[in-house]
């Protein structure tokens, strides 16, 4: 059991239904456009893996992407305090680099965060079931900071069964789904199953699709772009409002 005592905060907790389905580009352009409305934006990867050394340290290119996206000036070892090389499962990665996922540290990062914004973009690493540490996954962590949770979800066949047991997982737990983005879609080749999954996970998960986000190649997560086919299909949402506590 997780034991953290983290501040009540107004934000959302990005998770996917597996690694690589385009959460961190989502989350930085969810905190975009807060700090575009004027609010001011805290951007939190309290764990990640398949870091790089860097003159700031050890350095997740995913915690760089929400620096740059939230117009933050947190240092990236506060927005990421928990950090490993190997590109594994964190539990995988402790063992490997005989290191620790230092839970305390994460705690006292995210008070630092919390104090200074009006809202904070939290983001997962992988899935809501990837091992963190011992008997703590994703899911056990997303408790922790209980926040609405949005689910960043692929367009392709089989998103649909990923995406509901993702969301069965999330109400299980006792957290809110603020919803589902669909992320990477190509309406010109998408096939019958790719037009139609949003639907089929709104009736059967019973939640609300709140963007549909265009495969958009001017983004880049590794060199700190985001395009503006991203931005522009998340715009519509209004994330202050699931964001509120």
């Amino acid at each position: 059991m997780l034991e953290m005592n983290l501040p009540p905060a107004n934000g959302l907790f990005i998770t996917g239904t597996d690694t690589g389905v385009g959460k961190t580009l989502v989350a930085g352009g969810i905190a975009k456009i807060l700090n575009q409305a004027g609010f001011t934006v805290g951007v939190f990867k309290p764990v990640a893996t398949g870091c790089k050394h860097h003159y700031e340290g050890l350095v997740s290119t995913d915690a760089e992407f929400l620096r740059y996206c939230s117009n933050c000036d947190f240092e990236l070892s506060v927005i990421n305090p928990a950090g490993f090389v190997t590109p594994a499962a964190p539990v995988v990665c402790q063992e490997f680099e005989r290191r620790y996922v230092d839970f305390a540290a994460i705690q006292t990062a995210y008070e630092q965060i919390c104090e200074a914004s009006d809202f904070v973009i939290v983001e997962g690493i992988g899935g809501v079931r990837v091992p963190i540490s011992g008997d703590v996954d994703v899911l056990e962590l997303a408790k922790a900071f209980h926040l609405p949770v949005v689910i960043v979800a692929r367009p392709y066949l089989g998103t649909i069964n990923h995406t509901l047991l993702t969301i069965d997982a999330i109400r299980g737990a006792g957290l809110d789904v603020a919803g589902v983005v669909i992320s990477g879609y190509e309406a010109a080749s998408a096939t019958y199953a790719e037009e139609t999954g949003a639907d089929v996970i709104a009736e059967y998960g019973q939640t609300e699709i709140l963007a549909i986000v265009p495969q958009d190649e001017e983004s880049d997560v590794e060199n700190c772009r985001l395009g503006d086919l991203a931005v522009d299909a998340l715009t519509d949402c209004d994330w202050s409002r699931f964001a509120q506590q």
